[in-house]
């Protein structure tokens, strides 16, 4: 069986991008130096933000983040002044909510009781 580990994600502030998912979604750092931090959520799934060489720009990735309860995540990410891509509703991958990370990155958000009680697509 393989495992799915890490993975890296260019982004234009590594301290920024780290401080809004480490605020928002409780992710830990797992270590960080002058080239990459690295953040861990609580399967030890990490996430290795860094500076691209170049300019931040081509096809874009779509982080799907699994929350305890995606209405009561919307309603403080809301309250705490994000915006939105999509509020929690129905959607052609299921039932959660839509938002855009510092640089971008789309996040679907969703919970298992949400996506079994109120359903996909």
């Amino acid at each position: 069986m393989v495992k799915f580990d890490h993975m890296r994600l260019p982004v234009s502030n590594p301290k920024i991008t780290r401080d809004w998912y480490v605020k928002h979604f409780g992710f830990a750092i797992e270590f960080e130096n002058e080239w990459v931090i690295a953040l861990k959520d609580a399967a030890d799934f990490t996430i290795f933000l860094y500076p691209p060489r170049g300019p931040l720009a081509g096809a874009k990735c779509c982080l799907v983040l699994q929350v305890d309860d995606v209405e009561a995540k919307y309603r403080e990410l809301s309250a705490a002044g994000l915006e939105f891509h999509q509020p929690p509703g129905k959607y052609f991958w299921g039932y959660g909510a839509e938002l855009h990370d510092p640089d971008g990155y789309l996040l679907n958000l969703w919970d298992e009781v949400s996506m079994r009680e109120k359903g996909g697509g």
